[in-house]
């Protein structure tokens, strides 16, 4: 993985209320049903931004999202239920009993799976195949694409234990990594921090391996 120039960009840099939504090139995402898994960066906290962007711009495709326990810090539950007029789950073993496994119906139901953005610990434990957590273990059980959106804390990107993580991963068939761009870290202020490009680019990316695999693929 190279280090790209740095940008400088914190956040989403358009509306989604534009004309064009933005991004046209994301309107002709195949998968109808997505599964949206936000981990716990500060980054997650545009994630009620990119549900509006995708009723607007995608509005055939149904999303379902889920957020890991640390991700609950930066934004609400409430919030991305409302703006997506559909709970969002938390990425815990429930407690009460239930007629099915939740990993088994997010990874039947999944067309493919969108992880915005993707942890430093949530990438390792994808990578190290760990299914402690129901997304987790979706993930290693489906055949959906997934794409994987880095978001890592300053100096993290020169580690070599996640770089071969990452490296791993990218060499999945059905898991497409978006190199992460160089953005403002909240703590330093400085642009030493490594952020996702925006969602729309990992969709692109993702569509890009079902169509070049016609749509199957195998672990």
């Amino acid at each position: 993985m190279t280090d790209p120039e740095p940008s400088g960009r914190t956040g989403p840099a358009s509306s989604p209320a534009q004309e064009d939504h933005g991004h046209q090139a994301v309107l002709a995402f195949t998968p109808r049903r997505l599964l949206l898994v936000g981990a716990g960066a500060i980054g997650v906290s545009f994630l009620p931004y990119w549900i509006r962007w995708l009723r607007l711009a995608l509005p055939q495709v149904e999303c379902r999202v889920v957020v890991t326990r640390s991700a609950e810090r930066f934004v609400t539950r409430e919030a991305l239920s409302a703006l997506n007029s559909t709970v969002a789950a938390l990425d815990v073993w429930p407690d009460a009993p239930r007629t099915g496994a939740l990993h088994v119906e997010w990874a039947q139901w999944a067309e493919a799976v969108a992880v915005y953005p993707a942890t430093v610990d949530f990438i390792s434990r994808l990578a190290t195949g760990r299914g402690d957590s129901p997304a987790l273990l979706a993930l290693q059980s489906t055949r959906a694409p997934i794409g994987i959106a880095p978001s890592l804390p300053p100096g993290a990107i020169h580690n070599p234990v996640l770089r071969r993580h990452l490296k791993e991963l990218a060499e999945w068939p059905n898991v497409s990594v978006l190199p992460p761009e160089p953005g403002r870290s909240s703590t330093t202020g400085r642009d030493d921090a490594y952020v996702p490009p925006e969602l729309p680019g990992l969709l692109t990316l993702m569509e890009r391996k079902l169509t070049s695999q016609d749509g199957v693929v195998d672990r």
